[in-house]
């Protein structure tokens, strides 16, 4: 399997405090992992470090074959290919469910032309709504505010399983 991310030797301190002590790990094409950890033991902070939130201090990180973390990269040319969810799960309170799943597609400065419209209303139909129907919320819901942060987790899941 051809490795999509490689983490080799990786350290990240804030200070004193050493988050991260030469992890290295490796993610192959179509393969699905998990962070687990107690809180503070720097799985989201490995996670700011691969989109290049947070410099490391030591090791390399690879996406594809391009070592992101060499001198001179394109930071913003990186960070447009990787895909991130935050903690906090904001959405747009003024958009419904629908309109906040398709966000990130249109602020990528993407200018739809009808072909694509419908091809987003197909992906949208076939992609997310699987996800949320089954936990019974409604890609039309008016009120996004009022969805629990798993709910939230699952429409900003959906809109990058989608489009990302």
């Amino acid at each position: 399997m051809t490795p999509k991310i490689v983490i080799d030797a990786v350290d990240k301190s804030f200070g004193d405090n050493r988050v991260l002590d030469g992890v290295s790990l490796t993610v192959g094409a179509g393969e699905v992992i998990s962070l687990i950890g107690a809180s503070g033991s720097g799985k989201s902070t490995l996670l700011r470090c691969i989109n290049l939130l947070e410099p490391i201090q030591s090791g390399r990180i690879f996406v594809g074959d391009v070592e992101i973390t060499a001198r001179n990269v394109d930071l913003n040319a990186i960070r447009r290919k990787i895909g991130i969810v935050f903690q906090s799960f904001n959405l747009v309170p003024t958009l419904d469910v629908r309109e906040n799943v398709l966000l990130p597609f249109e602020l990528a400065g993407r200018s739809l032309g009808p072909d694509e419209r419908a091809w987003v209303a197909r992906s949208f139909e076939r992609d997310v709504r699987p996800l949320l129907t089954p936990i019974g919320l409604d890609p039309a819901h008016p009120f996004p505010q009022v969805v629990n942060k798993s709910l939230n987790f699952i429409v900003e899941l959906a809109g990058k399983d989608a489009f990302g």
